[in-house]
């Protein structure tokens, strides 16, 4: 189990989230430590509680907790590190997801036009977007230059408008952690992961911490019209979050968060394996600047938010030889890593035949409460 964790193991401030068994049913909040998980939920009812302390880090270094066992032995039992935060995502934060969403919607989401969308549309555009800061003169110049070729879309207004594309990914509550299914549609043909650093963002708008995310996503859904962006995006178990929170400490900060690398693999029934890597450096937008579209004066989230912050990497090698790019096959396994966060594994089903998300907010009122914890 221990390519779970960060490079560094447990030297960093991990919390988690686990279902007890036995009488202490229920989820709880968990300090990740060298000997293994603790109970520490008694000082934290929930991780929204914890981020939203004064201070994160002392409160999880002073309590004790209950020990729970080792990781390996829970392992099967982890949940997603949040709970009561919402589940934001920010879109189009690199290039090159920039010209994907594009090809999708030239496409109308039919994966073996994308090539040939790719090769047009690299000869339309011809400005090279890594380059241009959203928001900026540049970038106003160019959006008057394609609108005027009628090449202008809502991808470009929100990769390099003034104005980021924040949506909800997922209802609070709704994510899957380490271990979980991951859901696509049955009714879906060109879908794939998105690898993200997710930032941990407390009622104040500050980030506290960061964790992995997967951002799964029905290319084909949401080509056919940016309107079809909810059916492509949240679906059972679509959203996987984890393994755990890294508070922000002595030994991780905002700017490793700026410089991380974030490593995709794929491993599918068929023997087909696909690796892939993306760099939170060439990001178009800092960190910092998609918190401030996501909260602020016009939105509040009063248990903080979990904000996905986008994926440089676009799978698009055939998954069989002169076939269409990259899709998702039932059963494929799926890792996400990045050295100061750990690895996020989930495995590929159909959504429907993953076990329906039964366990809101209500449920986790009623159980914290039945055990005394409220």
């Amino acid at each position: 189990m221990s390519d779970i964790l960060p490079e560094d193991g447990t030297s960093g401030t991990l919390i988690g989230r686990v279902w007890r068994r036995g009488t202490a049913n229920g989820p709880s909040v968990v300090a990740v430590r060298a000997d293994g998980l603790h109970d520490i939920t008694a000082a934290a009812p929930t991780v929204a509680d914890l981020c939203n302390a004064a201070d994160p880090v002392a409160l999880v270094r002073k309590t004790t907790g209950e020990p729970l066992g080792t990781l390996s032995d829970l392992a099967g039992d982890l949940l997603a590190p949040i709970d009561l935060q919402a589940i934001k995502a920010a879109g189009v934060t690199f290039a090159v997801s920039l010209l994907e969403r594009l090809i999708e919607e030239h496409a109308k989401g039919d994966p073996g036009r994308a090539e040939q969308v790719r090769k047009e549309l690299n000869q339309i555009i011809g400005a090279d977007v890594t380059a241009i800061k959203p928001g900026s003169p540049e970038a106003e110049e160019l959006k008057k230059t394609l609108m005027a070729r009628g090449a202008w879309s809502p991808y470009l207004e929100v990769g390099i408008g003034p104005y980021a594309e924040i949506f909800t990914k997922a209802p609070t509550m709704a994510a899957v952690g380490y271990g979980a299914e991951i859901g696509i549609r049955h009714d879906s043909d060109w879908n794939n992961p998105e690898p993200e650093v997710t930032l941990i963002v407390n009622a104040s708008g500050t980030i506290v911490g960061a964790t992995l995310g997967n951002d799964v996503n029905l290319r084909d859904i949401e080509g056919r019209s940016a309107l079809l962006l909810g059916q492509a995006k949240d679906n059972n178990a679509s959203c996987a979050i984890g393994p755990f929170i890294r508070l922000f400490d002595e030994t991780f900060t905002l700017d490793d968060v700026r410089r991380a690398k974030v490593e995709l693999e794929v491993t599918g029934p068929d023997q087909f394996r696909l690796r892939g890597q993306s760099d939170l450096s060439q990001i178009s937008r800092d960190p910092t600047e998609l918190v401030t579209h996501a909260m602020g004066r016009t939105h509040q989230y009063p248990d903080g938010m979990a904000l996905m912050t986008g994926t440089l990497f676009a799978p698009t090698e055939p998954r069989t030889p002169g076939g269409p790019g990259f899709t998702h096959m039932v059963g494929d396994l799926v890792s996400v890593r990045s050295p100061k966060l750990g690895t996020l594994t989930n495995r590929v089903n159909h959504c429907d035949k993953i076990p329906p998300w039964t366990f809101g907010t209500t449920a986790l009122m009623r159980n914290l409460a039945a055990r005394g914890l409220l």
